[in-house]
């Protein structure tokens, strides 16, 4: 049995005292022999790891330890993404200062990952948290500003009206609060948020640059939704002729069905409710409203929800026929999406049939095939085809008349052809004490001034009580030391700005701070940001596909624009490891209790095996489950490479007999683990290792020259193990500094192949043959065999069929 126990605490010592894994800028590798690889990094929760966290990070672990054996400088840095929820809840819960818990937690994590072997720089390691960190990360929120991309809006956010806080979106459990189960409601207040729209396009424009998967490039483009059709302007009825007419707009992207409209629909919050609203309809729709006002965008807009609405008395005329339309207000549709309104199309648009159907409106259709007749519909037809009932615009198709009746509208001066995006401005502040402070103040006279950058960090002040304000401002609106200021423009009386930043701020940047992680004069100087980047590999969780991979891009290309970084994208290559689960092939979590901790099983089998199990288990980017006693055949596969380390001696003295079959396979073996490490393959190139492994076993002496190239391929996937045999065979450490083994491609050539010879499909003898042999060749020693015309029982053969280098079937 291989003594982990022993040598794991020992190479981990050896590359920490002797930083093994210490990145510089070297000028003497080109660029093309440079790689950023790069782990999503971790939140530093009070749980620990979990056997899934370490997949990720021992697939970027083996494949930089390939990449610096084959002559490549390698940046691979590890940090943590420390401001967050849990370490505020657990403040307001135990009164311990989030930053002593988010330490502690730090420090679990960090003696976890060692425990790995991980050939991270740890003089790298960032912290989210830190001052010397969130300086910057408020510094780039000032560039932000400065280029108009963040601002002040009220929005909406859920209450708690029990806690007297605002919630994240993950403290709402089922409409509830998840700290004390009281019914969440909606509550406006002021926030900031970053102008993300701005850069949709290009978001969008510049997925097709990247080498990610499919799904998540998906993804992004859906969360972007761009779409296009038109905007259209309805006047509300103004039966009495008195004061201005009312007007609201609508995006639709089907402008051809604009005469089939039969009513219209407003969100509650919508400006011109109160004004349009009659008499008749004031209660019911004022009940609506509050009714609406307690709910969650995705409770309003759930497909499954029954949709409900309010007749508000009005009506609007429909610009393209002068027609009245009903105005009703229905909480599917949202205030802060489009312009909160919407044209209703019951013929031709499934919710709008289904509400419609629910509250007896009529129902008009306007598309139909060729030379259809207009008829009662019975269903909803959302397919495309000829306009009926339309004007003059009848009988043509609806992808003319899209273009058709936009240009009429803009002639007409009610509407005119528009781009929309699903993708709204990003709320970027949390009423929450653990986050970075906003650097800004807000005075009487001058309005919002920045915080001088020279005065950075704006440090959070050190407080006693995490406590909710019960208005729903942030806890720092509490400490009026720290929000009473002056002005730096005019030096008047003066308030800082008590909103934090959202959890991904810090994300959004990190791997910018690792390549210059402790400069004082810039977030990252620009020779390393020319030297690094972009981030060659990135592995992480397909849980980030949209919301930090998306806000990561957005930042990226600010800075682009505004000259601090050097190219477009920050993340050149993408790859999403599959979720670990557990052995009840559930996602692992604590209520399921099916949670495996790491420090359990390095114990009991060493942490060599449980990377080498986690590759083992099958592709990097599928889910699997997790079985322990899948440990065991890891473990004896490490066993039996250091049962063959005693049997190694140097080529002169090992036994001669065999040699030349197995050098065959240690090439074979070279090329296979090359190529399969080279493209993420890990699982496969494990095989190859353990079918070598198991060759040399057989053998009484291993020649140096067949084992050293084995213990350093291994060396990347076991790097305990790999450095003790390395030691132990008489190299000086480390054998991270050893070249990857080459192979010679004429020795991984078969020159003989076994042939599998099949009677009717069913497999009866094989043979050897030369590799190539042709056809006829192939036949002829496959009837020759003595069991294969035994098989045949002198039958002669109605058909042969011959897959060159592997099978004859022989059908009689």
């Amino acid at each position: 049995m291989h003594p982990f126990a022993e040598i794991e605490p020992k190479w981990q010592a050896f590359w920490e005292a002797n930083k093994t894994f210490k990145t510089v800028k070297d000028l003497s590798y080109p660029k093309e022999k440079r790689r950023y690889v790069l782990d999503m990094f971790p939140y530093p929760s009070s749980q620990g790891l979990h056997v899934g966290h370490p997949e990720g990070y021992t697939a970027t672990d083996i494949y930089c330890r390939y990449l610096r054996a084959n002559g490549y400088n390698v940046l691979h840095p590890m940090g943590f993404d420390a401001f967050g929820l849990p370490a505020e809840n657990y403040a307001i819960k135990t009164g311990r200062h989030p930053a002593v818990t988010t330490a502690e937690n730090i420090d679990r994590f960090r003696r976890q990952i060692k425990k790995f072997g991980f050939s991270y720089d740890w003089d790298r390691e960032i912290n989210t948290s830190k001052e010397d960190y969130y300086r910057w990360t408020q510094w780039l929120f000032l560039q932000l500003y400065k280029k108009d991309l963040a601002y002040e809006t009220e929005s909406p956010i859920n209450w708690c009206p029990s806690c007297k806080t605002g919630l994240a979106n993950e403290e709402v459990k089922d409409g509830e609060c998840d700290r004390c189960g009281t019914k969440v409601t909606r509550k406006r207040i002021r926030q900031w948020a970053l102008r993300i729209t701005a850069y949709a396009e290009r978001l969008l424009d510049d997925l097709d640059e990247l080498d990610w998967p499919l799904p998540v490039k998906l993804m992004q483009r859906n969360w972007i939704g761009k779409s296009e059709g038109a905007n259209v302007v309805f006047t509300v009825a103004n039966d009495d002729k008195t004061g201005e007419p009312l007007t609201f707009k609508i995006y639709t992207t089907r402008p051809d069905t604009l005469f089939g409209v039969t009513y219209m629909v407003l969100a509650p919050e919508h400006s011109l409710v109160e004004k349009i609203t009659k008499p008749s309809q004031k209660a019911a729709v004022e009940q609506y409203c509050d009714e609406a006002s307690k709910k969650s965008d995705i409770e309003r807009t759930g497909l499954a929800k029954t949709k409900s609405g309010v007749f508000t008395g009005s009506y609007a005329i429909n610009p393209v026929n002068n027609a009245k339309i009903p105005i009703w207000i229905a909480d599917y549709v949202l205030v802060s999406y489009g312009t909160g309104a919407i044209m209703a199309v019951p013929a031709h648009d499934e919710r709008d049939w289904d509400f419609a159907k629910e509250h007896g409106l009529p129902v008009i259709q306007v598309v139909a095939e060729k030379d259809e007749k207009p008829v009662e519909p019975s269903a909803c037809v959302t397919a495309d085809g000829f306009l009926v009932n339309s004007g003059q615009f009848t009988g043509i198709s609806t992808v003319e008349a899209k273009t058709k009746i936009t240009e009429y509208l803009q002639e007409m001066g009610c509407g005119e052809k528009s781009i929309n995006y699903k993708l709204r401005d990003w709320i970027f502040s949390r009423q929450r004490y653990w986050g970075e402070p906003i650097p800004v103040v807000h005075c009487k006279n001058c309005g919002v001034v920045t915080v001088p950058e020279k005065d950075l960090p704006l440090r959070l002040p050190d407080v006693q009580s995490y406590a909710p304000t019960g208005t729903g401002e942030s806890p720092l609106a509490n400490i009026s030391e720290w929000v009473n200021t002056v002005c730096p423009k005019c030096g008047a009386p003066a308030k800082r700005e008590t909103n934090t930043m959202p959890q991904w701020a810090g994300s959004c940047w990190y791997y910018l701070r690792y390549l210059d992680p402790n400069n004082e004069t810039v977030f990252a100087s620009r020779e390393e940001i020319e030297y690094w980047m972009p981030v060659d590999l990135y592995i992480g969780g397909t849980e980030h596909a949209v919301l930090h991979l998306l806000y990561s891009r957005f930042w990226h290309k600010v800075f682009y624009d505004l000259g601090l970084v050097n190219t477009k994208e920050p993340f050149k290559r993408l790859i999403n490891q599959g979720m670990i689960l557990g052995e009840d092939n559930q996602k692992m979590s604590k209520s399921r209790g099916n949670v495996v901790n790491p420090d359990d099983i390095i114990k009991e089998f060493g942490a060599d095996a449980m990377r080498i199990y986690e590759m083992f288990m099958g592709p990097l980017e599928t889910g699997k489950p997790w079985i322990t006693s899948g440990l065991t055949g890891i473990s004896r596969f490490l066993d039996r490479i250091w049962a063959v380390s005693e049997k190694v001696k140097p080529d002169a003295d090992a036994q001669k007999t065999h040699n030349q079959s197995l050098i065959k396979l240690m090439h074979k073996t070279i090329k296979k683990v090359t190529g399969d490490t080279a493209t993420l393959n890990f699982n496969t190139a494990i095989s190859a290792m353990m079918v070598y492994s198991t060759e040399l076993a057989k053998e009484e002496s291993v020649p140096q020259s067949l084992w050293t190239p084995l213990v350093i391929m291994l060396a990347a996937y076991a790097p305990h193990l790999g450095e003790e045999l390395w030691q132990k065979s008489g190299g000086a450490p480390s054998v991270s500094t050893q070249p990857w083994p080459v192979f010679d491609e004429a020795l991984t050539v078969d020159t003989e192949k076994t042939i599998v010879v099949q009677i009717n499909g069913k497999n009866r003898d094989k043979f050897i043959a030369s590799a190539g042999a042709g056809k006829n060749a192939l036949e002829k020693l496959a009837l020759s065999q003595q069991a294969v015309q035994k098989w045949m029982e002198g039958k002669t053969p109605k058909k042969i069929i011959v897959v060159p280098d592997k099978l004859v079937n022989i059908v009689v």
